[in-house]
């Protein structure tokens, strides 16, 4: 989680985006935003695995609450053109402007844990009237609707005719699975694999504390608080950054070397 710390004020804060797009796409989105508003455009990324919302909902929460204050759009939407609807979120001096399929509330949540004060958080629904196409909304819904929130500041959401207050329990969540534990077993399962093949289980850092080695999934395999602590090619389990057990590979692809692919169980054996 991020650490609480100061950040600067802005009625007009940054703009970032996220997307499975690859590309071009994302450039007509720019294109839309630069032409109402002079917002500093930044990439979140946008080879996010394609139409994984769950995956997507998972980076967002681990790269947003980074950010200083800003209007965040994320787009992976694959009920795209049916009756989803678009949804905006204030959390303090931040905004996410998302479909309405779980991207947003894992990310709310992050935020709202990542501020010493209860921030404002207000969800809203965004108006949508007749787009140009019913493929691609990020160009003619979400990035419309961005460029407005940064136009306007995020403290006007509530004044803006295309948004309509909504309860934010309504929104659709991503739920993240949590892992149980039996006596030293502890069954979790994977939520992402990163682009360095890493894999990214739900089961908590703290579960390797003073653990020098575990059983995953029948193999024992050495728990080190650094790649190098094995040789090149070697298997570990160590504590991502974000905070969470990885079964890896020094200088190799862990989903490989494990077998385990997002959405796998991963039953660890803890050797005390």
């Amino acid at each position: 989680m991020a650490t609480a710390r100061p950040k600067p004020a802005s009625d007009k804060p940054m703009l970032t985006l996220a997307s499975d797009f690859g590309s071009p796409y994302p450039a007509a989105m720019k294109g839309v935003i630069l032409d109402r508003t002079d917002a500093q455009l930044v990439d979140i990324a946008h080879d996010l695995p394609r139409q994984d919302t769950r995956t997507a909902a998972f980076w967002l929460r681990e790269t947003i609450p980074w950010f200083p204050p800003a209007v965040h759009l994320a787009v992976v939407d694959p009920g795209v053109g049916t009756d989803r609807r678009a949804v905006a979120i204030r959390v303090g001096d931040h905004a996410i402007v998302a479909p309405d399929n779980g991207l947003a509330r894992p990310v709310v949540r992050r935020l709202r844990e990542s501020v010493d004060n209860e921030p404002t958080i207000t969800a809203f629904e965004i108006r949508v009237d007749d787009p140009a196409s019913a493929t691609f909304h990020g160009r003619d819904v979400f990035a419309p609707a961005a460029a407005e929130i940064h136009a306007a500041g995020v403290n006007a959401m509530v004044g803006l005719d295309r948004l309509s207050r909504i309860d934010l329990d309504s929104c659709v969540d991503s739920a993240f699975p949590t892992p149980t534990v039996d006596g030293t077993t502890i069954h979790g399962e994977v939520l992402v694999v990163d682009d360095f093949g890493n894999v990214i289980t739900n089961i908590p850092g703290p579960q390797l504390d003073d653990v020098a080695a575990a059983t995953v999934n029948g193999e024992s395999v050495p728990a080190v608080d650094t790649f190098d602590r094995v040789g090149r090619g070697a298997k570990l389990l160590t504590v991502g950054s974000h905070g969470y057990v990885e079964c890896d590979v020094n200088q190799g692809r862990g989903d490989d070397a494990f077998g385990l692919a997002t959405g796998d169980p991963v039953q660890l054996s803890l050797d005390r």
